[in-house]
């Protein structure tokens, strides 16, 4: 005869027991879905807003980072041009951006000028933004055609004044640091009829006074110093405190007889503010592994720029400051809001 069965009733530790096991086999999977999403950001392009049109001093430093963090990381990383409006177009664009990790600002010294010079922003620089890096710095230049009868800064000046309606100057879009020296000359050296002609970018201010359209520059070294050393271009006076290394033949601005004359095109990289802090932090760490290697440093330096590794509170700390240095050069310079 067949054994009888007596029905159990379930003990209490029978139940945890399967409801553990329960658990256990939903939960598992999960866990499994999420770590390797997490393990593997960025698993599509990472990509670099430059805030400027190509060829100029940030798009040529953006392309630089982005070449050295693909081939470090084996992510992929583009770059994106949005030129205008003195950068903010550029600006308003990361800003809104969806902060989900994959959307980045290579900024600028426009950055830290612009909320003295506009009278509004589509924009917040204080609370938009979450700063990831410092990367560099390229100082800024005066540059001329080498068969302009000019050498150095105060020859320029005397033909300037002698018939100012003849000279018109390039400079990179209205706030950037070009065109804000160029801006203080003019107030210092009494030349109000030396006309400004304000480009896109960097690189279109440079190409203006290689096609003879103007007959002086206010630029930064990173898209010029291959134009000098070529011999398509003269250099006046860089905007340092020390003559560029690469460039031994060019007198500083302080040289030429302007005490404190000091302007650069500092490059930075920003997210929005509500960026995921793990990926800003693996962005930030990627950033200072290339940044510190010697290759990039060469690489930096061949194209005008000088690295600057440090991490975002300082380069949020150094951003704070200058925006007040800014507002009080603007107010100098005597140039009305916009």
């Amino acid at each position: 005869m067949p054994k009888s069965f007596t029905a159990r009733t379930p003990t209490r530790r029978s139940v945890i027991k399967a409801a553990a096991a329960i658990a256990a086999g939903v939960s598992a999977p999960a866990v499994l879905r999420v770590r390797p999403a997490f393990a593997d950001y960025p698993d599509r392009p990472v990509k670099f807003v430059v805030a400027n049109t190509p060829g100029g001093p940030s798009d040529i430093v953006g392309r630089l980072v982005a070449a050295a963090l693909q081939q470090s990381t084996g992510k992929t990383f583009i770059i994106e041009n949005r030129g205008g409006a003195g950068g903010n177009l550029g600006m308003e664009y990361v800003a809104h951006a969806d902060p989900d990790g994959y959307t980045f600002l290579l900024g600028t010294t426009a950055f830290s000028v612009n909320p003295g010079l506009y009278k509004s922003l589509p924009y917040d620089p204080m609370k938009d933004f979450v700063a990831v890096s410092e990367v560099g710095g390229s100082p800024n230049i005066f540059l001329v055609n080498p068969d302009l009868p000019a050498k150095m800064m105060k020859d320029f000046i005397a033909l300037a004044r002698s018939s100012p309606e003849k000279y018109n100057a390039s400079v990179s879009p209205i706030g950037t640091t070009p065109q804000l020296q160029m801006a203080l000359l003019k107030v210092k050296e009494k030349l109000p009829n030396l006309e400004e002609v304000v480009f896109k970018g960097g690189g279109d201010a440079v190409a203006a006074l290689l096609a003879g359209t103007v007959q002086i520059c206010s630029g930064s070294v990173a898209p010029s110093v291959g134009h000098i050393k070529s011999g398509a271009l003269r250099g006046l006076a860089v905007c340092s405190e020390q003559r560029w290394p690469d460039l031994p033949d060019v007198p500083t601005m302080i040289e030429s007889g302007y005490p404190d004359f000091v302007f650069a095109t500092d490059a930075m990289i920003l997210a929005p503010a509500k960026t995921p802090p793990e990926n800003v932090k693996w962005l930030e760490t990627e950033t200072l592994k290339v940044l510190n290697s010697r290759e990039m440093k060469d690489k930096m330096f061949k194209n005008g720029f000088l690295v600057r590794a440090k991490g975002g509170q300082a380069c949020w700390a150094r951003l704070i400051k200058e925006m007040d240095t800014f507002k009080q050069i603007i107010d100098q310079a005597g140039i009305k809001r916009l």
